[in-house]
């Protein structure tokens, strides 16, 4: 089980995948965690892999050609498994193996290193699982601020705006800066870990929990993570 400090309540527990897709969010709990110990060498496949760009999308084909290990074998096994899992509940994961994302060079970054919740039109949920490198973070809503309400960053927003005043909101929603949170004073992020699957609550017409804010880290200098993410 992952250790969580008394800050983490907003996570649940459960014991299965099925448990993981079934178990709705409610009260305050808008991540649920299926807690995994995982064997195999999920480093010997990112290391086969060769990877031409700063990300790249794995295939289960590609996965089946590798010429692994016992303990490669293992891990190839448990991704596969995850994926197809995924798939057979309608979800459409996939595996990404990543030296960095892009970045934004700008005073209100929308990447996926700043703290975020996701959105949907349809009723859904955010699945991920880091089998290897840097984990990605999740942190209590209490502990962020909505960017757009902080009064200085609300005001440069309105000097990039070019319209009338009642169509700014839209303007946010439009460029997703609605999304996007920034940690207060002494917050405590929650490390995700590794080959732990998580469910986090997404902002979608008729949810019931505010939607997980999280965030990718800062990968390692030298080391590329393997992220399965829908």
């Amino acid at each position: 089980m992952i250790d969580l400090a008394p800050t983490e309540s907003q996570v649940q527990h459960v014991k299965s995948f099925h448990d993981l897709i079934s178990t709705p969010f409610a009260g305050n709990k808008n991540a649920l965690c299926w807690s995994r110990n995982l064997i195999g060498d999920f480093a010997e496949i990112v290391n086969k892999i060769e990877l031409q760009e700063d990300m790249a999308t794995v295939t289960p084909d590609e996965l089946r050609e590798l010429d692994l290990s016992e303990q490669g074998q293992f891990a190839r096994e448990i991704l596969i498994n995850d994926l197809n899992a995924l798939e057979a509940d309608g979800a459409a994961p996939i595996l990404n193996l990543i030296k960095h994302y892009n970045r934004d060079d700008f005073f209100f970054p929308t990447d996926v290193y700043s703290w975020h919740v996701d959105r949907s039109t349809v009723p859904y949920a955010t699945y991920l699982c880091t089998y290897h490198g840097a984990s990605s973070e999740i942190i209590p809503n209490a502990q962020a601020t909505q960017k757009i309400l902080i009064p200085e960053i609300r005001e440069e927003l309105k000097k990039l705006y070019d319209g009338a005043e009642e169509g700014f909101e839209s303007f946010l929603s439009e460029y997703f800066f609605d999304l996007h949170y920034q940690a207060k004073p002494n917050a405590q992020p929650i490390s995700l870990g590794l080959g732990h699957l998580w469910k986090l609550a997404i902002d979608h017409p008729g949810s019931e929990v505010a939607p997980c804010i999280h965030r990718a880290p800062m990968e390692r200098d030298g080391e590329l993570r393997l992220l399965l993410i829908c």
